[in-house]
């Protein structure tokens, strides 16, 4: 048999008017993303409590110093009141008995020797990294351990999760994109906390990314295969990932039926990643990542940069959930560095081991996803739901 025709589609936009979009998009997503987040700054310093966390206790100043002649609660007699003498009547070398460790006698001598200094707490300010719950925050080894700590990019369609889009793209119609994914830890050597884990500690990932025509009878048009063993580490507001995942794109063969075609592009790529994040406070993420491709084929090529801003305050103690604003742009070698940017906003929930329930809508803009099409240049707009692990 014939080894099957590669073919690469040709372009339906040029990449300058990707790249135009792509850097407008970025930069009003960071501008929102920063106005949400002042926002719910202010919120908090203005009714001070925390966004994810109940308000600090407030306690009155009050003097625990008595003053010589002053009644207190005591035992003589009938009375419930004794009066205090003042230390020049009554000599410091008192009576063994009322001098005892822990006599009422001894407390009222250090207390008129010494003033206080018991202060109110001081309640946390918003941008230190506080559990909503208590955790093991000792360093230790742990097989499947609880939460991760360089979670999955919010508005990045290709990050394993477990998702569904439905959307509209224009000049082509309704589609319907769903992940069908996941991602754990498998070993840990940090602490216990999965909402700010620190630490080193392996995962594993992989999903499906399967795109369905609405207006075909929901045809199967393509799907792309991921699967990924990412290395991570967190330590404050810091966070890494270093791993190799692999990436194939398979046309659908109903699609193949409906166009009247068996061409196909064999698009794979072996890659190498290394991302940063970091946390300028609990609720936001900046992230880069680059991306090599050591064996690409089927128009693939190696190198592919990553960037994005996230708000997504943790809400476990809020059964109404909480906002999240998230933007995801993606450049690449393969379209002559033109590329692709994603906005979502909309609400979601987190659980006590920091899954997230997100619902809410997404905005695309660029070279497709889906790597059949990956010279393609689409511009879609609809909702989704997505469960994040």
């Amino acid at each position: 048999m014939s080894r099957q025709r590669q073919i690469r589609l040709p372009r339906a936009e040029t990449p300058r008017r990707a790249t135009l979009t792509l850097v407008q998009a970025v930069v009003c997503g960071l501008a929102l993303c920063g106005f949400v987040a002042n926002a719910d700054a202010q919120y908090y310093d203005q009714h001070g409590v925390l966004a994810d966390s109940s308000a600090a206790p407030t306690y009155p100043q009050t003097s625990a110093t008595p003053q010589p002649g002053a009644p207190v609660p005591g035992e003589s007699g009938g009375s419930v009141f004794e009066t205090i003498p003042s230390p020049s009547e009554t000599p410091l070398s008192a009576s063994p008995t009322a001098m005892q460790p822990g006599s009422d006698a001894a407390l009222l001598r250090s207390a008129t020797a010494a003033p206080s200094q018991q202060t109110a707490p001081t309640s946390l300010a918003p941008t230190q990294f506080e559990s909503p719950f208590s955790f093991d925050e000792s360093w230790s080894w742990q097989v499947l351990p609880d939460g991760i700590m360089y979670k999955s990019y919010l508005a990045d369609n290709h990050d394993s999760r477990m998702g569904s889009q439905w959307i509209y793209k224009k000049d082509y119609g309704w589609l319907w994109d769903a992940t069908l994914g996941a991602r754990a830890g498998i070993l840990r050597y940090g602490n216990q906390d999965p909402f700010y884990p620190e630490g080193w500690q392996l995962d594993i990932e992989g999903a499906a990314f399967v795109r369905m025509n609405l207006e075909h009878d929901r045809d199967v048009d393509s799907v792309d295969y991921r699967f990924g063993v990412p290395l991570t580490a967190r330590r404050g507001a810091w966070e890494m990932k270093f791993g190799y995942y692999h990436l194939s794109s398979h046309m659908g063969d109903e699609y193949m039926v409906r166009n009247n075609s068996l061409d196909r592009i064999n698009y794979v790529r072996e890659n190498l990643l290394l991302g940063v994040g970091l946390h300028p406070n609990q609720n936001m993420r900046l992230y880069s990542e680059v991306i090599y491709g050591f064996y690409t084929d089927g128009g693939a090529e190696p190198w592919m940069f990553q960037f994005g801003a996230e708000y997504s305050p943790i809400t476990c103690s809020r059964a109404g959930g909480a906002p999240f604003v998230a933007v995801h742009g993606r450049i690449s070698q393969e379209t002559d560095w033109s590329g692709g940017v994603t906005f979502q906003t909309g609400w979601q929930w987190h659980g006590r081991s920091n899954h997230t329930f997100r619902i809410g809508m997404q905005y695309f803009n660029g070279m497709e996803d889906q790597a059949q099409m990956y010279n393609h240049w689409e511009q879609q707009v609809g909702g989704g739901i997505w469960y994040d692990f």
